[in-house]
């Protein structure tokens, strides 16, 4: 067995390397306020429904999920209807882990500079949710190809639960 003695010029060059190598997967980041803007777009302070209306599949552990968006006369929001969805812990005796429903959303706008806008989705079948009891509000992200809808639980961290409009 052969110890090597790393002092001066050589301890500094391998500590070096150690931290090149520890920091190259946050290089697609670097550039980025956050996480999500590296990996999905910028997050949106407003949108209008005629903007988000379409059809979203999962991606990540969103995967099998579909939401699909259509608009009412007004711009705030119109029909939902979700296929896969997760249920919230209250119903999955019953339901399963995910199901099919539909309901309503709305687009709500950033109110700070700190908020960004958001859908809020309410679901009327299965008639017996309760607000809350599922995931229910979906952030905004977009840039000049792409918008997502998805989970925003750490700004630090790409989502893993995120639709992509097709």
């Amino acid at each position: 067995m052969t110890l090597v003695s790393l002092t001066g010029g050589g301890a500094r060059l391998v500590t070096a390397a150690a931290v090149l190598v520890l920091l190259s997967p946050l290089a697609g980041c670097s550039s980025a306020a956050t996480a999500v803007e590296a990996c999905m777009g910028k997050q949106a302070v407003s949108a209008t429904s005629g903007e988000l209306a379409g059809t979203y599949v999962g991606e990540a552990h969103a995967k099998g999920v579909t939401l699909t968006l259509e608009a009412s006369d007004d711009s705030t929001g119109g029909k939902v209807t979700v296929r896969n969805w997760p249920t919230g812990s209250w119903y999955r005796s019953e339901l399963g882990a995910t199901f099919d429903g539909s309901g309503t959303w709305d687009v709500l706008s950033g109110t700070g500079s700190d908020e960004y806008g958001h859908v809020r989705l309410s679901f009327t079948e299965p008639e017996r949710f309760l607000q809350d009891d599922t995931l229910d509000s979906l952030s905004i992200a977009e840039d000049s190809e792409r918008t997502y809808l998805y989970e925003d639980y750490d700004p630090d961290v790409c989502p893993t639960f995120r639709l992509r409009r097709t």
